[in-house]
């Protein structure tokens, strides 16, 4: 999609994929309503205002349900308000690509997580589209949204008034509420050993493209130290980036601490439970200690992002050959081997398909 693979020798690309520029970035002022500051939805307005397409393909909340996604074909700019914030379940995004052809829309944007992304690239020449632009964002685990409520459930004695709730880079969950309260939990309070097993499906669990390597910009937020992080990839992502010139605030990216130990940490867990194994939890008096050390010495900024896409990377290749060993050869790109070869994997035989590196 953007006419060459990942370029290993440049840095950074072996963990984010393909990228012309990396960035900090906040819309100014941010959007109502917004998750971080709103650039993924803005985009869609400003498309949608300066005529570059007919349509964005978005989610929405469902009516009956703030946390369920609902694909919405939106024509209208104002309309992209709705769309903003985080949403978890499942949901048919690219199902409206045929009632959008059908309308005889030609010129298209798409906002969507990776593995929507992948299967839309995969169809693209198909679609006769005259242009398409497509807003990626990253993704780690996704969970049905009933699955999902019973997660709200184990955080607060109130899940229902919940309104809001992000992963922060800062090591902490923020949670905000219908009556204007917020909490911070951090990560090493969340109550993760009392999920089921099958909370988070295998297809999420062995994901091997986090960042959104196929999307035209890449809108996220875990190397944005509080702020998003863009990965303009092509010149389509160029052309998005420069809609929004005079409205956000943009800076290099920066990195600290280091990633190793969290990361050999997470190996370790990682195996023990997909052996079936129990994990290992960190003694309660231990956890605010631990808790007030990691924002502050933990690996942050681009570094927190690269300790991310490792942890994924380790997670596809333990459950993989766990559950599917046959299907390694052909679902493990050469990437991935690389990202956790520093951590002792190397595949067995049979287990590394064809290409690159």
């Amino acid at each position: 999609m953007h006419g060459r693979s990942r370029d290993s020798s440049r840095p950074d690309e072996l963990h984010f994929g393909p990228f012309r520029r990396m960035l900090r970035a906040a819309l100014v002022p941010p959007s109502p309503g917004a998750q971080w500051s709103g650039i993924a939805s803005r985009l869609g307005e400003r498309l949608l205002e300066t005529g570059a397409v007919d349509a964005v393909l978005a989610m929405a909340p469902d009516p009956e349900d703030r946390w369920k996604p609902r694909p919405v074909m939106v024509t209208d700019p104002a309309a992209m308000a709705g769309c903003r914030g985080m949403r978890m379940g499942y949901a048919p995004l690219l199902a409206l690509l045929e009632p959008a052809r059908a309308l005889g829309y030609r010129r298209l944007a798409v906002i969507g997580i990776p593995c929507q992304v992948y299967a839309l690239r995969a169809i693209e020449r198909e679609l006769g589209l005259e242009r398409l632009y497509v807003i990626g964002t990253p993704c780690s685990d996704n969970t049905s949204t009933e699955n999902f409520h019973r997660f709200l459930a184990l955080l607060d004695e109130s899940p229902d008034s919940i309104s809001y709730l992000e992963f922060r880079p800062d090591y902490h969950v923020e949670i905000r509420f219908d009556d204007g309260r917020r909490r911070e939990i951090p990560f090493l309070q969340l109550p993760i050993a009392q999920l089921p097993p099958d909370f988070f499906p295998l297809t999420c669990r062995t994901c091997v493209d986090y960042t959104n390597v196929l999307a035209d910009l890449t809108v996220g937020y875990m190397g944005g130290e509080g702020r998003q992080w863009l990965l303009v990839r092509n010149t389509r992502g160029e052309e998005l980036l420069s809609m929004l010139a005079g409205e956000v605030s943009l800076a290099q990216p920066g990195s600290a601490g280091r990633r190793q130990g969290p990361v050999r940490g997470f190996l370790a867990n990682t195996e023990r439970a997909a052996g079936g194994l129990p994990l290992r939890r960190l003694p309660a008096w231990l956890r605010p200690l631990v808790g007030w050390l990691m924002p502050r010495v933990g690996p942050r900024g681009l570094e927190f992002a690269r300790s991310r896409v490792e942890m994924k990377a380790i997670e596809t290749v333990l459950h993989l050959r766990r559950a599917l060993p046959r299907r390694m050869y052909a679902m493990v790109p050469a990437h991935v081997w690389k990202l956790v070869e520093p951590y002792g994997l190397e595949p067995l035989p049979g287990e590394r398909g064809p290409g690159p590196g």
